[in-house]
This record gives C-alpha cells, structure tokens and sequence, in this order.
C-alpha cells in the first residue's frame, strides 16, 4: 500500500470511493430520471432517455459495484497488494467522466461520448486482468473475460447510437440487455461462491451441523443454463425456446438458494439479506417465462425482478457486508442497514407490481422514492466507514 493510500484511506482499496460513487450515482440518476418520466428532464439529456436511463443503471450503477468488489476481492483470491493510490484515481476519474459524458449525450458528439465512457470498463478490464494474470491465478479467468464482454457489450451500446451497425437489430437494445444478463450472470457467480461460505461460517459458529450444500447437478447447470437465457432474452426475446430456458433457470435458482440455508440465518439481517436478495433471481427469471407465454405478465415487471431485486438488492447487500468486513469493524447490521435493505425490498417489490395497476406512474414514483431513501441511508451509514480508517483490514 502507497503511502498517499495510507494517508487518505478512501484511495486504498476499490470498494472504498466505488461503493460510495455507485451509491451517490444510484440516488442522483433516479432522481433525474423520475423528472424524465413526468415530462421536465433536461434538454441535455440523450434523446432516447429510456436507454440513457437503462445504461446509466448498468454502466454507472452495475459496474461501479463489479469495480469496487471484484479489485477489492481480487486482492484476496491472488494475496497481492490492492489496487490503490493514483492507479485507481485514474480509475475512478474514467467512471466519472463516463457519468458526465452520458449526462451531456444530448449536446456532445456520439463519438466523444463513446469514447469517453468506454474507458472506464476497458480499464477495469486491464487491471483485473493485471492482477489475475500476475498472479498466475488461472481460477479467475473466467471473471476477466466477463469484464471483456461488459466492455464489448458497452461498445455494442455505443456503435448503436452512432450508427455503425446496419443490421436489421436495434444495437442500442442489444447492447443494453446483453449487459444485463452479463451482469446476472456474474452476480450468479459471485453468489455462489460467497452466500454459502458465508452462511457455513456462521452456523459453524453458532455450533450448526447441517450445512448449506454445494455442487452437484444443480450447480453444474446453474451457470450455463443462466447464460443461455440471458442470450435468448437478449436475442430472441419472444420465443418459446426462451421462456422454456428461462422457467429452467429460475428452478435452478430457486433450487440453489434452498440448499443454502437461508432460513437458519434470518436472526441475522447481514447474512439473510444475501438469501432474500437472491431470491428475486427464480422469481425474475419465472416471470420471464410466464411473460412470453402469455400469462398475465407484462416483460417490463419480469425485467425490474432481476434488475432491481435481483441485482440492486444483492448489490446493496453484498456492499453493506464488504464495507464492514475490509475496514475490520464488526459484521453487524445497524437498524439503519436493516431499514435500507426493506425499503429496497419495497422498491423492488412495488416496481415489480407498478404494470399490474392502474396508477401507473404513481406506483413508479413511490419505488424511486423508496429507492431513493435505501441509498440515502447507505451513503449516511458508510460514508464515515468507507472514507475513515480501517480497525484492520479484513477478507469479507
């Protein structure tokens, strides 16, 4: 660790400024987004404000909390030093400049707009790749190439917007769902990995027996099978071949998360939150499915389950129990946390039910508010711990 990382601690590890810019990120942009919705946003913005908002959830949002955990977590998997100091200063600018360029797309040229955001994940690709590659962790490979395709998929958004594909295929679209099933595939991933370790450790201390489960037949098709959806959803999203992958993946998924234990931890909100957020993944992918099919479910509430329950939620609970573990301090949820996690719940919850009413953009308006308020708490719990000093630098 540099000494300019010891001496201004929100430089020594990427979960530190990245956690807070996605959450700070994740409050403006939806304000600004409800203003879109009710006519009075502003002049500046693109003008299909819909993918400005899709991207900005991904982009700006998504891949602020990939950045922050998996530069965090790579320091882990392979024992070398964190990213830290000027290296990821320079990241953290390229994720902000980004931010500002798609704020400004209405005004600016495509071309400076693509360029200046596609920085930020072609960075981040480098140096998870450093790390990875360095450390001859081969194991870890499979995530690099992930932080490829986001960067490829975010190029894909772009060369949308300019033009440069002729094919009968909205590329913006493309683009953009692409990287949302991306996204769910990697939170997939990462989920695996940590919700049962995490669980196992606690019922081991608390002198449990019976422990969560792991691989498998489940296990061995989780992945796959989510990766096909996601391709399908992507490119032929009204296809029965799809709704059949995606009613598989969410019995995988429920599957999965049931072997885990889940119940067994309810008494404690840190470790629960990861089941409960998890949750939404069979829900999302089921709703997919019955959406094709015909079943009374519009495609946007099946989309808002795997992106707002399925993703933010998980990304709101795996940010809250990270922050704690790498600064030292105890893996406690405050009654502030807890208020957070329901209230994204509720956000979720009412997003998801908002296309079944008749008040429309009301119920739209009372998610973003709970939404709002969830991250407003997370920035007022874990600024002072995401910008002060570690007790001791921890593994989550």
């Amino acid at each position: 660790m540099t000494d300019s990382s010891r001496s201004k601690p929100i430089w020594s590890y990427a979960f530190r400024p990245f956690f807070l810019g996605m959450a700070a990120h994740a409050l403006l942009s939806l304000v600004l987004w409800v203003f879109v919705l009710h006519g009075r946003g502003p002049d500046f913005l693109p003008v299909n404000a819909v993918y400005w908002h899709g991207h900005e959830m991904l982009v700006g949002f998504g891949m602020a909390a990939v950045a922050g955990f998996t530069l965090t977590a790579v320091a882990t998997w392979t024992g070398r030093p964190p990213v830290s100091g000027g290296l990821l200063v320079l990241l953290v600018l390229s994720w902000l400049s980004g931010r500002l360029a798609l704020l400004f797309a209405g005004i600016l040229p495509a071309g400076l707009v693509a360029s200046v955001d596609s920085v930020f994940p072609l960075l981040l690709m480098v140096l998870l790749g450093r790390e990875v590659v360095m450390a001859g962790n081969r194991r870890n490979l499979p995530i690099v190439f992930i932080m490829f395709l986001l960067a490829a998929f975010n190029a894909l958004y772009h060369a949308g917007r300019l033009g440069w594909i002729s094919l009968n295929v909205d590329a913006e679209r493309l683009g953009l769902y692409l990287l949302i099933h991306l996204l769910l595939l990697l939170i997939t991933v990462i989920s695996g990995r940590i919700v049962p370790n995490f669980t196992a450790n606690w019922l081991r201390s608390r002198g449990v027996e019976k422990l969560p489960v792991t691989g498998g037949l489940i296990e061995r098709l989780v992945l796959p099978v989510t990766l096909l959806t996601g391709l399908y959803l992507s490119l032929a999203p009204h296809s029965l071949v799809t709704s059949g992958l995606a009613l598989t993946a969410a019995v995988l998924h429920f599957l999965r998360v049931m072997r885990w234990r889940g119940l067994a931890t309810a008494r404690e909100p840190l470790l629960f939150v990861l089941h409960l957020a998890y949750c939404w993944l069979p829900l999302g992918y089921f709703l997919s499915g019955a959406a094709i099919l015909g079943w009374g479910v519009p495609a946007t509430a099946a989309m808002h389950s795997l992106t707002v329950g399925g993703a933010t939620f998980m990304i709101l609970a795996i940010s809250s129990r990270v922050s704690l573990a790498h600064t030292g301090r105890q893996l406690y949820a405050t009654r502030l946390t807890v208020a957070a996690y329901c209230l994204m719940l509720l956000a979720a919850t009412v997003r998801v039910l908002s296309p079944f009413g008749s008040a429309y953009l009301t119920l739209i308006d009372t998610a973003a508010v709970f939404w709002v308020l969830s991250f407003a708490i997370f920035l007022w719990v874990y600024f002072p711990i995401l910008t002060g000093e570690a007790v001791g630098e921890n593994s989550a």
